[in-house]
């Protein structure tokens, strides 16, 4: 029986790279092609009567001059989006995969009408083997373990009216820890515990240096945090890019783009000279506060070897009057206890004497130089987690990839930078002045 329809997923259209660099009127012409292709003999490819069809067909079928038909299918096959087989026959690899799958899942299912009507509707019964993941998916399920977890639960571990086929300590040694059902005594309700993910797929996820600014940057659309990933193109090219999640809309732009457009953000950042100010006075009081105590230390220092030195001297006098040699023993052990004391003070102030004197002036001038040059302190850091987390701290609330633009009358000022931080308008173009009275020109 012939299909009156195919599937088609818009979100694979607009992520394919191949079909994207081509023109709209190529696109057009190619969903026009998937149309007539979902009505040919084999499915999925442009043929009549089993001969590849002609550009003098395609064009009349479309309603196009030939030439531009044509030039349209030669964009689409320098692109990569179609390919042609042995006869010549140009075929949407896609539709072809698709009609392979159907028509596999069909067989298994006439292979099952042994067992009923229903084997031959939804295929042949055992015919799918037990994998490992989905053996670990039934190992996993607490309801073998009469612990229900369901959307009318809220998700929340229920002890169910039936004993469970296993004990919960069996299912707990079945899954090795990394599903765990536990029990709070105080609040008396059931907890399901998950083990850690492991570090490298945390740092793949959340710390992908490849994508730093997934978690700074936000979508325009919708608001949230964006993903980042390289998808492989036709002819075996990745391309990575920030994308958001599939929330009903479609956003995406190249990993170099969204790095130039916050370089050029990260060039517009300075500092307010009223804060450098601040900042190098506060920690300049603050340096002049803890020298001051650093001689109270030193003196400290030199109180508590003189009282050790005291009690060694009367621990000393002590065994004078003694004859008993464990007494003497208990005190010689003292006296090495004291001495021990005594060594480790006077090697802490002798650090203390030999440590160099602090140039706050010249660490203070590099401080300001930073403040000044901002935008060489991030784009100069090498590891890129660390600059997208001091790009973070710029804000105090996140930008989304629109904000980042120059601020046009379109696109004004963002005014979500800290307090601390100024954002620069763009410098006006030599090319473009005002309007206002000028002066005649001789001649």
């Amino acid at each position: 029986m012939k299909r009156p329809s195919f599937q088609f997923y818009p979100a694979d259209w607009r992520r394919d790279a191949a079909l994207q660099s081509c023109s709209v009127a190529a696109r057009g012409l190619w969903i026009e092609l998937m149309c007539v292709m979902h009505d040919c003999e084999p499915y999925g490819v442009l043929a009549v009567n089993g001969r590849a069809m002609s550009a003098a067909q395609v064009a009349r079928l479309v309603g196009e001059q030939e030439k531009i038909i044509v030039r349209l299918l030669a964009e689409l096959e320098d692109a990569g989006v179609c390919s042609r087989d042995d006869e010549g026959r140009l075929f949407s690899r896609r539709m072809v995969k698709d009609e392979e799958v159907r028509e596999a899942r069909a067989a298994g299912g006439h292979a099952g009408a042994e067992h009923g009507h229903k084997g031959g509707e939804h295929g042949k019964k055992g015919g799918r083997p037990l994998t490992v993941k989905s053996m670990q998916k039934m190992l996993q399920s607490t309801i073998y373990a009469g612990i229900n977890v369901e959307k009318w639960t809220d998700y929340q571990p229920v002890k169910c009216a039936f004993e469970g086929l296993i004990s919960i300590d069996l299912f707990n040694r079945a899954n090795r820890s990394k599903k765990y059902i536990g029990y709070n005594e105080k609040d008396g309700e059931y907890e399901i515990h998950r083990q850690a993910p492991k570090p490298h797929l945390v740092n793949k996820v959340m710390n992908n240096p490849d994508f730093p600014y997934k978690k700074v940057v936000l979508c325009p659309e919708c608001k949230n945090t964006l993903l980042g990933s390289a998808s492989r193109g036709k002819s075996g090219k990745y391309y990575p890019a920030y994308h958001c999640s599939n929330r009903g809309h479609y956003f995406r732009v190249p990993k170099d783009d969204m790095d130039d457009k916050i370089t050029q953000f990260i060039a517009r950042i300075k500092v307010n000279q009223d804060q450098i100010d601040l900042l190098l006075d506060t920690v300049r009081a603050e340096f002049e506060r803890r020298q001051s105590l650093s001689g109270d230390d030193k003196a400290t220092i030199e109180s508590h070897i003189t009282a050790l030195q005291g009690e060694a001297e009367a621990a000393i006098s002590k065994i004078m009057l003694l004859s008993n040699p464990t007494a003497i023993a208990y005190i010689e052990k003292e006296i090495e206890s004291i001495h021990s004391k005594i060594t480790k003070l006077e090697k802490e102030k002798q650090t203390m004497q030999n440590k160099k004197p602090i140039d706050i002036d010249r660490i203070l001038s590099r401080v300001r130089y930073f403040l000044e040059h901002l935008d060489s302190l991030l784009l100069k850091q090498q590891d890129p987690l660390k600059k997208a987390k001091l790009f973070g701290l710029l804000f105090n609330e996140l930008p989304t990839y629109n904000d980042l633009d120059y601020g046009t009358p379109k696109t004004p000022l963002f005014t979500g930078v800290n307090s601390v931080f100024r954002l620069a308008p763009l410098e006006k173009s030599l090319m473009v002045i005002s309007r206002r009275i000028e002066l005649r020109l001789p001649g």
